[in-house]
């Protein structure tokens, strides 16, 4: 097997409110969009993030009413410190603070509109 590329599906309520979110705050770019979906990406982060409105007729019939919960879409970066401070000075809540963990991982979160936790993290060690 090749692996050519990665993507993360997240089934929301409002695809066009999490995409929105993205391109705001974290720099995406929608690549496509039509009613009831959502590709966004942008060149740095290594994968494609859609966002699928719940509902949505082309969604298996077992998967269709279902919503992302307790998923986490973390993004490693640079500038932990920079980018809490960018965020808060963006007015977006910051639901849990930064945090430094046992094994070195440091991270703060946040949630989209639709409830989706995005979280940025570094490593230290």
């Amino acid at each position: 097997m090749q692996i050519t590329a990665s993507a993360l599906s997240l089934t929301v309520e409002d695809e066009r409110a999490s995409a929105t979110f993205l391109t705001e705050h974290f720099g995406f770019t929608v690549d496509q969009s039509a009613d009831g979906f959502v590709s966004l990406s942008r060149p740095d982060a290594g994968l494609q993030l859609i966002y699928l409105r719940r509902g949505l007729p082309t969604l298996p019939a077992d998967q269709r009413e279902e919503v992302a919960r307790g998923q986490i879409v973390a993004f490693v970066v640079t500038d932990l410190e920079g980018e809490l401070a960018r965020l808060r000075a963006e007015g977006v809540r910051i639901t849990m603070p930064l945090t430094v963990e046992e094994w070195g991982e440091r991270a703060f979160q946040v949630r989209d509109p639709n409830g989706v936790v995005v979280q940025l993290v570094d490593w230290n060690g």
